[in-house]
């Protein structure tokens, strides 16, 4: 699952506090919506699916919702959620993670845009019957979205490293509200 599942429940269902709070309609939705995305994944098969979705249907408190789900959604934090207790390496991978987002962007980034400038640049090229080509214009986008794609494959570790910090000033700020808030 891409997004984060646990904080979309009105409690999230693992933390002991909330364990005994009676789930909502909204949360046993959520379950069924999760148990059919993992289903439809190939990550439960039909029995599987079936004796789950019985189960979800039936839940009482939030605290039944967790034994359900646990081997199926990442109990891990994504970027935008509490990295409290994140060890090291977690936010490694959370920022390699970022690294590869960096780099599809940019590969879209240059793909689309030469596309779509070359393409525009045929379109006004045909005139007076022809093919009556000015100036490639295009090259210009071209060079500096490539130009933005390579700086961001070759400086990997530098975007990795910096991605790094800002995740542990952030893990460092939700440790300290955490510890104001009790």
């Amino acid at each position: 699952m891409d997004r984060e599942v646990w904080s979309s429940f009105t409690r999230d269902p693992r933390d002991r506090q909330y364990q005994a709070l009676r789930a909502s309609d909204q949360d046993r939705s959520i379950l069924l919506q999760v148990l059919s995305e993992a289903y439809a994944d190939g990550r439960l098969d039909r029995d599987e699916f079936d004796e789950r979705s019985d189960a979800a249907r039936t839940v009482r408190t939030l605290g039944d919702i967790d034994p359900l789900l646990r081997d199926l959604v990442p109990a891990k934090p994504v970027p935008g959620g509490s990295l409290v207790g994140t060890s090291r390496s977690d936010l490694e991978q959370l920022a390699h993670q970022h690294w590869r987002s960096k780099r599809r962007e940019a590969v879209f980034s240059f793909v689309g845009a030469s596309t779509l400038t070359t393409g525009i640049w045929l379109a006004t090229s045909f005139r007076d019957g022809g093919f009556n080509p000015y100036f490639f214009w295009p090259v210009f986008v071209i060079v500096f979205s490539l130009l933005h794609l390579i700086r961001t494959a070759t400086t990997r570790q530098e975007i990795v490293d910096g991605e790094i910090r800002r995740l542990e000033r952030k893990r460092d700020k939700d440790l300290r509200r955490k510890s104001w808030g009790r």
